[in-house]
Formats: C-alpha cells, structure tokens, sequence
C-alpha cells in the first residue's frame, strides 16, 4: 500500500515495539545497560499461575510477550492447555511500563496505531484501560539554532519532500532491481540543485518518515518493500496509566512460567520437546514468540533445523532500533500544552523528536526518540553522557537556566539480549513474502507468531496481537 507522507506521517511516532509481541527465551538477566530499572519492580502481582510442577501441556508458548499472550488465551479460551514459558522475570516483552520515576512510563510500546478496527482498541474497551488521543499537529519546530520556525517554513521543507518523494515513488514502480531507498533519494536529490541549508532541513524530514518510523534509516530500507504494510484509521491513542494494563488483563488465569531460559527445541511427529533452564517440557506443539533479532543470533537450537524457506526469510529481513530517553524534572519550564517538539539541528537525526508527557499525565515529563543509525550510536554511550546531550539541546531551545532532570530513564533496546533491537523491517532484496514464511508453521508441530511474522501490520503491538489469535486459530 502507498503512503501518504504528510506532517501527521512526520510526527507520528512508531511504537517500539510498537508492536511486538514477543518476549524469548534465550537468557535469563536483563542487561544492565538496557534500562535504569529492575524488572522485578514491574512484575504482575495479579498473574495466576497453575501448578508449577506439570511440565506437559497440550501447547507450549514461548514467550510472554502479546503475541504469546493472544495464542495462550485463544486457545485456554477453546479449553486447550497451555503453558507460557518466558525468559524475563515479567511479562509484556516490548511492552514494560515502568513506574520508576513515580508516574507509569511505556519504555516499549506507546501507543494503538490507529483505532479503527483495531483490536487493541476492543482490548482497551474490554479492559476499562482509558486512552488518551495524541495530536500530531499539536507540535513545534525549532532550528538549529532554538529559533522556532514558521508555518510557511515548515511547509516550504514538507513541499520540497512531497515532490522528491513523488519520483521516488515512482521508481519503486519502475525500477528492476531492489536497491535502498537511500540511494533513490540521492538520485533524485543529485538532479536538484539544492542549497545545503535544504538538504539539511529535507534530511532532517526524511529521517522523520523513516528511522523514527521503521528504526531503520533509509539505506537499509527497501526501495521496494519499505512501505507494504498496512494501516488502521482513526486517531493515535496512548494509556495514560501504562500500556502493562492490556498485558496484565490478558495474562490474567493463565499459566506463565517466569525466568526460564529456551536452550534448546526438539520436534517431529511425536509432538515437541523444550529445553530450558527450568528443566523439560513437553507438548502436542509449541508456539515460538521470539523476537526477530533473538532469531538471527540463531543462539536457540532448532531440532531439526529451521527449513530453508523459513531460515531465509530469517536472514533476509533485520531489526531495527527506536530508543527512548525520559527525562522528568522539578517543573515544567516549556508550553505545556504542545505535545510535539522537533529540533532541526545540525546532526541529523540527533535530539531531533520529543514528546511532552504533561497532556497525557499531568506530570513534568519529557521523552526524546532516536531510532536507526542514530539510537545504535546512542546506546553505545554512558548514562551521563546521554543526559549531557538531551541537555545540551533543550538548553539551545529554552535558554541555560532551566534545570537538570530530577530523574532519567534510557532504553538501549539493542543491546537487549532477549529482543536485540525494537521491531522488524524490510531492508533491500527482502520483502513482504518473508513475513509470510516466517509465519508458516513447520510439519503441523512447530509454530510461529509475532509482529516480524505479520505481513500487514509488522512492527505494531497489533500485528504482534493479531499474529497470536491467528497462529491459535491454526493449532485449534
């Protein structure tokens, strides 16, 4: 499906995640680096668990995350048993909220993408969570230099993209081989003759509409492919409260077994046989939830291996990164009531996307993005030195009286050794159909679900959701 790039494209933010279902099993303690909180602080306390001591089920999943989730309580649902093996100490995968700073604070998944039709908006409904619409027009621009930019300013940077991407869009139907979308831009850029004040404001846009988007900048995207997925209509909505509280209400009576690393999976005729941490457990058929990225480290033994179709397809797709950086300070010394605010700076793709939590939670929050290239550059650096540069920029923009955060919290998703990274994408020469035989079950035994297995909404927490309900309705 063709796009529409337009402001509302710009600012929206994808969801870590924003999709993902998919909590694995190859590992049993959080890296230290990930995130300024314990995981044992967000544990569910109300996740009923069955007799801990049976080892075999009728469907084993692994992974708690949505997608595991979904199946698990589909089929419980269809009076199957099932157990959930997850290698955190808590559920959710990609889905953590996180209370560390005193307010609920999603460190994965943000918001439901669009709630039309969507069936995270019925579990919301179901649930009695409450949602709050986001306004991406509601947003400021600022230039390099903290000067805020004009309407016509902005619109002048929107024009010139549209008319870049509307020949770049047409490549994607003429061309005959797969190349990047990077270097479709730069053909189409080198027959301009542009200033370098608008190539640097048109690629600050143009990462706007793909690493804040995808997690993945525009020379790993596809020419082709890099847009197939689909969409739901309506608003944006975000959980004031956390996003946990679709986790916590799906997970509720099932039985989930925390803390147990996946070593190894054996399949055949004669049902499946998994390996963890935790001892053996044995089912009819398993239900696999891992990430893409935990997939590619191929650190989970397949016995027998992965068919080559599926292992290809493995290969052929990649991760990418979308980071986020809180910062909660004494008071609120920016309009409170922008939601959006950009920075154009110098370095593309640096401290150029903020959120402003006081229209969601009435609390001194704001949350800065970095995804592709740039949040892998990031995670490499130390606590303080990321605090430093988030500083940095909001004192060019608010002047150098406004104070330190009285606290921070910073995700490195890709360094996360049970996700290695946030979500999928479609990099050149690979396409649609590789989540389409990622998702296809393996002899009728070894099955698989998750937001890198949906070709129409990959990268949402509801495709990672639809992906379950649709891997049970298989096995059921």
């Amino acid at each position: 499906m063709r796009k529409q790039i337009n402001r509302r494209d710009f600012l929206r933010i994808a969801s870590i995640g924003t999709a993902s279902a998919i909590a694995l099993s190859c590992g049993l303690i959080e890296d230290p680096h990930l995130l300024s909180t314990e995981d044992l602080d967000l544990m569910p306390t109300d996740i009923s668990q069955a007799d801990s001591g049976t080892r075999e089920a009728e469907v084993l999943i692994l992974g708690a995350g949505i997608s595991g989730l979904a199946a698990a309580r589909t089929l419980v649902d269809k009076g199957i048993r099932v157990i959930i093996i997850e290698a955190r100490n808590r559920i959710g995968g990609r889905m953590w909220t996180d209370t560390s700073l005193g307010v609920p604070l999603d460190l994965g998944a943000s918001w439901i993408h669009g709630v039309k039709g969507n069936p995270i908006t019925e579990l919301a409904k179901k649930f009695g969570v409450q949602t709050v619409a986001s306004d991406y027009d509601n947003g400021l621009v600022f230039d390099f230099d903290g000067r805020e930019m004009s309407d016509s300013e902005y619109t002048e940077i929107e024009d010139l993209f549209e008319s870049i991407y509307e020949e770049v869009a047409q490549m994607q139907e003429d061309t005959d081989n797969d190349r990047s979308l990077q270097q479709a831009f730069d053909e189409v850029i080198s027959s301009r003759d542009l200033s370098a004040e608008e190539l640097r404001r048109l690629n600050f846009y143009i990462q706007g509409v793909t690493s804040l988007e995808y997690g993945a900048d525009p020379d790993d995207l596809s020419l082709w492919e890099w847009d197939q997925d689909e969409e739901f209509g309506g608003n944006d909505v975000v959980f004031p409260k956390g996003y946990n509280q679709i986790t916590d209400g799906l997970a509720n009576g099932l039985d989930i077994r925390l803390g147990a690393k996946v070593v190894a999976i054996s399949y055949g005729a004669d049902g499946v046989e998994v390996n963890t941490s935790s001892g053996m457990f044995l089912a009819d058929k398993v239900i696999v939830t891992f990430p893409l990225g935990v997939l590619k480290q191929a650190e989970v033994k397949f016995e027998p291996p992965l068919p080559e179709l599926k292992q290809s397809a493995i290969d052929r797709l990649d991760m990418g990164v979308l980071d986020k950086v809180y910062l909660k300070f004494p008071g609120v010394f920016w309009n409170e009531e922008i939601e959006g605010i950009s920075y154009m700076g110098e370095r593309v793709g640096e401290w150029c996307d903020w959120l402003n939590f006081v229209p969601y939670i009435n609390e001194p929050v704001l949350m800065a993005f970095h995804g592709g290239a740039k949040g892998y550059e990031l995670e490499e650096l130390s606590d303080d030195e990321i605090v430093a540069g988030a500083m940095k920029t909001l004192r060019v923009i608010y002047g150098d009286e406004i104070p330190e955060p009285d606290g921070f919290i910073i995700t490195r998703w890709g360094k996360d050794p049970l996700a290695f990274g946030s979500y999928s994408h479609i990099p050149p020469f690979a396409s649609g159909d590789d989540y389409d035989a990622l998702f296809e079950p393996v002899d009728e035994v070894l099955y698989f679900a998750g937001e890198a297995t949906s070709r129409e909404y990959p990268a949402t927490v509801h495709g990672a959701y639809l992906s379950g309900v649709a891997v049970a309705g298989k096995i059921a």
